[in-house]
């Protein structure tokens, strides 16, 4: 006899995506979208068929960097379109037969059956999705879960997210906010648009402040400094940090503290990676606290990366067109 949801602990998991619903509900619902994203990261999803509607099944594969597939399949339980999901989730075999967890090597008392609840949220053009996974055990099954959907919902939000476009992640609980963008632009360009002190100004930054470079020393060990002057010239913020590595082009990892609030310092590294004539831009910055976090998201963190961003994207079209006209 199954066992179904024995344990009523749930998984919650919280990702906004800079994106309307349409797409995020399509992205879990149209077979040929699903496959650009189910499985966690390196993981590749060869086969995927569902009948979405309320008694209509799906069977899912997803293929690891080894070459074994994992199964898995369910059946939906309610469908409201753009609003809401809620299938059961099963361990299969490639044929849809259910099978223990133990049939691909895990232990533990897992349950044959799970419920898996999701939901979409509309806020402006954006969209707030909440997933539920009930039924999980505590412990390491329930961390590897939760590992898996955070790096499936990362190639989730790569799938949906044009390129071009600046994509936030500050997810619940972590203290970290990671961006990431592409630029049409070589990658030493765009390392050189970070470390430039003459041009770090150009795009550093909210576009209704001046930044003016008190001191950038790019190596390690090197000291940076900068502030951010209103119309009247008058300094409204300031920031400093400590440089602790650097590698032409590949990446920059300093500190970054608002002297606003001393003595709360976060770490920033940023990646750069070339992609056929582009670089995508990686920044992770990780803060000391939860609460650090969150007090910089409303201060007006995320304005000023995306308009930094778009002004970095203006910068770097122009030193190409001044490179091309030498």
């Amino acid at each position: 006899m199954a066992t179904t949801l024995k344990n009523k602990k749930e998984l919650t998991i919280t990702r906004i995506f800079d994106v309307p619903r349409e797409l995020v509900w399509k992205a879990w619902v149209e077979p040929e979208r699903i496959k650009k994203w189910w499985g966690p990261q390196y993981f590749t999803a060869p086969f995927i068929k569902n009948d979405v509607r309320v008694g209509g099944k799906y069977l899912y594969s997803m293929r690891g960097p080894d070459g074994k597939d994992y199964w898995s399949t369910g059946i939906y339980r309610e469908i409201v379109p753009l609003e809401r999901l809620v299938v059961t989730d099963s361990f299969s075999d490639k044929k849809g037969k259910v099978v223990p967890a133990s049939h691909y090597g895990l232990t533990g008392d897992f349950p044959l059956e799970l419920l898996v609840t999701v939901t979409f949220e509309a806020i402006g053009n954006k969209t707030k999705m909440i997933l539920r996974h009930e039924g999980i055990p505590e412990g390491q099954m329930k961390d590897l879960t939760q590992a898996g959907w955070s790096g499936s919902f990362d190639k989730l939000a790569e799938s949906i997210v044009p390129s071009d476009h600046t994509r936030i992640i500050a997810e619940p609980g972590k203290p970290e906010v990671v961006v990431t963008r592409e630029v049409y632009a070589p990658r030493y360009q765009v390392f050189r648009a970070h470390t430039d002190p003459a041009l770090v100004p150009e795009w550093w930054g909210a576009a209704r402040f001046t930044t003016v470079i008190d001191k950038m020393d790019a190596k390690p060990g090197g000291l940076w400094r900068l502030a951010e002057r209103d119309a009247a010239g008058a300094i409204k913020y300031a920031f400093h940090g400590v440089y602790h590595d650097i590698v032409s082009p590949e990446r920059i990892v300093s500190t970054f503290e608002y002297e606003g609030a001393p003595g709360r310092v976060s770490l920033k590294t940023t990646k750069f990676d070339e992609i056929g004539g582009r670089t995508k831009i990686t920044s992770r910055t990780v803060f000391q606290t939860v609460e650090d976090r969150d007090e910089a998201l409303k201060a007006g963190m995320e304005e000023c990366i995306l308009e930094g961003m778009d002004r970095l994207t203006e910068l770097l079209g122009k030193l190409k067109i001044e490179k091309k006209a030498a």
